[in-house]
């Protein structure tokens, strides 16, 4: 899974007050902090740390209805994290469903890439997971990804995948989709507007990158991959659609760049100083 988000930012005093406003923080005050995070590895114990946060992306599986209708209540918008582009070997289902797994996904090596042209993959992820989601009551769905149609391009994927946002928008949800730049600029090249497909984009690192062979080891991102984001990200942004961005660092003078690049965009984002998703850490 490629998304993985967690917000460590603690700043000088100088900057404390923007970072109340506009970063991730440690509070646990009833107020929020911060516009949003997302705690894929975060469990029911963790509701209170959560509070801080006004947008909040968790793993829908792991919470149930009167988990999230904690979270509504406080006045936070829930979305679930759901996977449509691969399938995780730790996944309760992947026994049922791994026969339609593709090639392995670089750097995660219990997930695999999916077939999502297969009617018994999307059936699944819409009538189960999806639906799912709907009886908790959760807000929208934080979709990953979608990169399967750069790996594995056709018609029938480029329509299954259509196929799918249009459900999770039917059921009447906020469709947030983690990257799939390909898919999303040929969508809108074809269309001309996301209306009643997506509502969001959210981008990992365009300002850091990760190093994979050392364990939460990051870098600055190579100016080609940024500027390329950066350019794609407006062309959302100007076709009406929300972007955030999720970025990997511990560099205190990066956050403060991309805290001013999104303040000035009008952008929302997440910064994380490690690849686990647990909440609590900063």
């Amino acid at each position: 899974m490629r998304s993985v988000l967690f917000s460590f930012v603690n700043r000088v005093s100088a900057l404390l007050l923007v970072s109340s406003i506009f970063l991730a923080g440690c509070s646990k005050s009833g107020t929020f902090h911060s516009p949003y995070g997302v705690f894929l590895g975060a469990s029911p114990e963790d509701l209170e740390y959560m509070k801080s946060y006004e947008t909040i992306v968790i793993d829908g599986q792991l919470f149930s209805r009167s988990d999230v209708s904690e979270l509504k209540k406080a006045g936070h918008t829930v979305l679930s994290y759901i996977n449509v582009g691969s399938i995780e070997e730790y996944r309760q289902y992947y026994d049922e469903y791994s026969q339609y797994a593709l090639d392995v996904y670089e750097n995660w090596e219990d997930e695999w890439w999916v077939d999502v042209t297969a009617p018994e993959w999307q059936w699944f992820v819409v009538h189960e997971l999806a639906e799912d989601f709907r009886k908790k009551g959760f807000d929208g769905v934080f979709v990953d990804n979608l990169d399967v149609y750069y790996h594995y391009p056709s018609e029938e994927a480029f329509k299954a995948i259509t196929d799918m946002l249009i459900t999770f928008k039917d059921l009447g949800f906020y469709v947030s989709i983690n990257g799939g730049d390909v898919f999303v600029t040929e969508y809108l090249e074809r269309f001309g507007s996301a209306d009643g497909v997506f509502d969001a984009v959210n981008q990992e690192t365009v300002f850091s990158k990760i190093i994979w062979d050392e364990k939460d080891k990051f870098d600055e991102q190579d100016s080609a991959e940024r500027e390329y984001f950066q350019e794609y990200l407006e062309m959302v942004h100007e076709n009406g659609i929300d972007v955030y961005l999720l970025e990997y660092t511990k560099d205190k003078r990066l956050t403060r760049k991309i805290h001013k690049y999104c303040k000035e965009k009008g952008y929302r984002y997440y910064v994380s100083g490690t690849l686990n998703l647990d909440a609590g850490e900063c």
